[in-house]
């Protein structure tokens, strides 16, 4: 292994374990890194669906973690994904042009950006009640998101479940994890039904050997790990410096 790929292989460890802490795939956060990287060149498709496959790994594990400790309410999650899952696979299937993704992008790890550096590790109270005909819409939109940008939706829809007082932090982690699995599963399935697969699994696997790691050791011990506070400053630097990379490509 060369030495640019084990400090991509690292950073993609840190961005897993992070992201898996609070229930999320973390693929804003691998973007970012390939964006910064040789691998920034890559196609939109390209970039995507390599996120998406890393989601796959850190999202399934995050939730397995979150459903042991008893933080799982399917009541919760299934409005969300009734209406994602579709939405999903339609924007999987759409192809995008390279400058339109390149804003879309960078829009995303700011947004991102923004949800790290107002995270609240602080519990919530649970007072708001559940409506289908707000949550449905809600996981639709967020569902057709991640299938035009290439994540799984967690990093959007978990401040909704806090803020709307629907579901505690670790809560909200449970729904986003299971969300972002079946997000990015269905754009990865749009993505084949189009004919657009460009999956590079020699380049993928030392992706994954990492964030498997990296999802296991975050999921695990959550927002208690120690150096998560570090990790989330580091992270957000990288996201706001891989979008405005972005932006000047469009310009």
């Amino acid at each position: 292994m060369d030495f640019g790929l084990l400090v991509i292989c690292l950073a993609l460890f840190l961005v897993a374990m992070l992201y898996a802490s609070v229930g999320h795939g973390g693929a804003s956060g691998y973007l970012a890194v390939l964006s910064l990287s040789a691998y920034g060149t890559m196609e939109a498709a390209w970039l995507k669906q390599h996120a998406w496959c890393l989601n796959l790994v850190v999202a399934a594990i995050a939730f397995w973690h979150f459903y042991r400790a008893g933080h799982h309410e399917s009541r919760l999650t299934i409005p969300f994904i009734v209406a994602s899952v579709p939405l999903a696979m339609f924007a999987g299937y759409l192809t995008i042009e390279g400058s339109v993704y390149d804003l879309l992008l960078s829009i995303c790890l700011i947004l991102a950006a923004w949800r790290l550096y107002t995270v609240n590790t602080e519990d919530v109270v649970v007072n708001g009640t559940l409506g289908w005909n707000v949550a449905a819409p809600t996981g639709g939109v967020i569902g057709f998101a991640s299938g035009m940008v290439g994540i799984g939706g967690g990093v959007l829809l978990s401040p909704v479940l806090m803020l709307k007082r629907w579901a505690s932090p670790k809560g909200a982690a449970a729904t986003s994890a299971i969300f972002v699995w079946m997000n990015s599963l269905a754009s990865l399935g749009g993505a084949a039904l189009s004919n657009q697969m460009v999956l590079d699994f020699e380049t993928l696997s030392p992706f994954i050997i990492a964030v498997l790691i990296g999802a296991f050791i975050g999921s695990k011990f959550g927002a208690n790990i120690a150096p998560q506070h570090n990790i989330r400053k580091l992270l957000i630097v990288v996201l706001i410096i891989a979008s405005v990379k972005r932006i000047i490509g469009v310009f």
